[in-house]
């Protein structure tokens, strides 16, 4: 009887074990379907930029003389730092993101990202100013970078319909 009641609990186990994975890896799947690597995308190309911004700064300062920060498929003469952004981060601001408060109408080729800008940095610690908007799509970051040097970036969040300060 002892043993019989031993293998009806380990049954009930290895049932219970077995339910248990089967939920877990129903909820896996539904969260891995939601998942938006996009966001991730967006994320790591504003740490991206803004790692070479840094960068820039601190090697204008060592050698004295201007550097620039390329982005994207930006080109230009002499030494400049070069930012590779991922497949999926596309230049621009699709249009049914609306401009962040208080911002006006950017040109033609800030929308529609023709324009790659190529920052430049001087050994003061200033730049010259620009700004510039990558999406994924659905989320999008400005990026608007001060004469004084100062990087600040916003995203659209689709979720909330607004724009943060990151």
């Amino acid at each position: 009887m002892l043993q019989s009641r031993r293998a009806s609990q380990l049954g009930a186990s290895l049932l219970d074990l077995t339910v248990s994975m089967a939920v877990a890896a129903a909820v896996t799947m539904v969260c891995l379907a939601q998942w938006d690597s996009g966001s991730l995308d967006l994320s790591m190309a504003h740490q991206e930029i803004r790692g070479s911004l840094e960068q820039a700064f601190s090697l204008a300062w060592a050698r004295g003389t201007n550097v620039t920060v390329a982005l994207g498929q930006a080109s230009g003469e002499g030494e400049h730092l070069r930012v590779q952004l991922s497949r999926r981060v596309k230049w621009g601001k699709p249009a049914h993101i609306p401009l962040p408060p208080g911002m006006d109408t950017p040109t033609v080729a800030t929308r529609t990202g023709e324009a790659h800008p190529i920052l430049t940095v001087t050994p003061r610690h200033t730049a010259l100013a620009s700004t510039w908007f990558l999406n994924d799509g659905r989320e999008a970051l400005c990026m608007r970078l001060s004469g004084q040097g100062k990087l600040q970036v916003l995203r659209w969040h689709r979720d909330r319909q607004k724009w943060t300060r990151v």
